[in-house]
């Protein structure tokens, strides 16, 4: 069975706070089902956007939520995960952003395909 977005969300905050990341719910979406968006702010002006892993990219479906980076470089501008974070936004408003503050840019996901 797999968590909640709530409850996902709740749990991976606190795993960041654990690992010595500051962690913040930027946008409450659905508390079922909403997808999730984890936003690695690297605090020099560069990021990583990890979202929902589409489930071609996968052959079992694993037991908890599977995540994929949304851009090929391994960081890229603010403005950039913004302006994609918006679009997701316009497609799914009950979508859900945590953004993570880590110099290192860790991402603490289990499962990123």
């Amino acid at each position: 069975m797999r968590l909640t977005s709530d409850f996902f969300v709740s749990a991976y905050i606190r795993q960041c706070g654990i690992e010595g990341a500051f962690a913040v719910l930027r946008r409450r979406g659905g508390m079922e089902a909403g997808a999730i968006f984890i936003v690695i702010d690297r605090l020099d002006g560069t990021g990583t956007l990890y979202g929902p892993a589409p489930q071609t990219s996968y052959d079992e479906r694993p037991q908890d939520r599977a995540f994929t980076r949304f851009h090929k470089a391994e960081a890229i501008e603010r403005p950039e995960i913004e302006a994609r974070l918006e679009k997701e936004i316009r497609f799914d408003p009950d979508c859900w952003i945590v953004e993570v503050e880590d110099r290192a840019g860790r991402p603490f996901l289990q499962h990123v395909v």
